[in-house]
């Protein structure tokens, strides 16, 4: 099978797209062509891949040239963005739309009429759970993930200069959007803060291991922050707003808290003050992403359901993780 891949925003590296979905397309023996803005972010496309560059949130016509000369020999495209969706060729494959942002009931209902989607229902959010990660510590606190202004930067920052009397830094690992970017280096300037940019996702998510808790501050509504999974992959207990409730409250493996400086910090100082509840937080949020979220247990379904909406025969995969 041939499958298109493509993103017109995201990171090529971005966790989900690369190193879940790709991955276990390759793993699974399939091509893959992957339409993404390798330049903008200056990334090189990864070995086995064929790559086709295209400019960051591109125009209608540069998007849809990317994506024509993409799916030129697709079984399958799998689209990323909605607006994707208006720039496919007229001869195109089955495409699949996977939904991340929020979107109303009648854009969805009018994608499922000509589209196959994705969303949490058909197929689980999911992350590589750790083994064996140690428990979280006192002195750091995480944020993992592409840093925006929707994302709580702002908060971000203003919690790390609450935290620094207490001892308490700030680890922000994850590229940012331009409008945010000053904001940034100039905290880590003054020393409020480590931003570390993108970094690999194996060892992004190796760096948030021991850390106190793991922030998740969207804005709502938002979609759900698949990052509150890579937190509790690693035992950290998760200090999220609203939209990362649907992921925390049922795990019991964190705090729910407004966007609010003053409310995330006294969460934060609540969880240092007191291991054993962090730890009991951490264990349950890890137990619960194993049983339900580890990518390994989904790779095979996911490639199956793939074939499946492109038409070629079914086999049964061993996936590489």
């Amino acid at each position: 099978m041939r499958v298109c891949v493509a993103t017109i925003v995201h990171h090529p590296e971005d966790a989900r797209i690369m190193h879940r979905q790709i991955r276990a397309l390759l793993d699974a023996g399939h091509e893959v062509t992957y339409v993404a803005p390798f330049s903008h972010f200056n990334v090189t496309p990864a070995a086995g891949l064929t790559a086709v560059d295209v400019p960051y949130d591109a125009a209608y016509g540069r998007a849809r040239t990317a994506l024509k000369r993409g799916v030129k020999g697709a079984d399958l495209v799998i689209a990323h963005e909605h607006r994707l969706l208006r720039v496919l060729p007229y001869r195109r494959p089955p495409v699949v739309w996977d939904v991340r942002e929020e979107v109303s009931d009648g854009r969805r209902a009018r994608a499922l009429r000509r589209h196959h989607v994705i969303t949490p229902a058909t197929m689980p959010e999911a992350t590589q759970v750790a083994a064996a990660p140690p428990p979280p510590g006192d002195t750091r606190v995480v944020h993992l993930g592409r840093l925006t202004a929707d994302n709580g930067v702002r908060e971000l920052i203003g919690l790390a200069e609450r935290l620094v009397p207490y001892g308490i830094r700030m680890d922000l690992i994850g590229a940012a959007g331009p409008g945010v970017r000053p904001l940034l280096r100039d905290a880590q300037r003054v020393g409020l803060l480590d931003w570390f940019g993108h970094v690999p996702h194996r060892h992004a998510l190796r760096m948030t291991q021991g850390a106190l808790a793991g922030l998740s501050l969207t804005r709502p509504p938002g979609g759900t922050p698949t990052k509150i999974l890579d937190y509790m992959g690693r035992g950290l207990p998760v200090v999220t707003t609203s939209p990362g409730a649907p992921l925390v409250e049922p795990a019991g493996c964190g705090l729910t808290v407004p966007l609010d400086v003053n409310g995330i910090l006294d969460a934060v100082l609540d969880l240092r003050e007191d291991p054993l509840r962090r730890l009991a937080l951490g264990r349950r949020g890890h137990a619960h992403a194993l049983a339900h979220h580890h990518w390994p247990d989904h790779a095979a379904a996911f490639v199956a359901r793939m074939e499946d909406w492109a038409g070629v025969p079914v086999v049964t995969h061993s996936l590489a993780v």
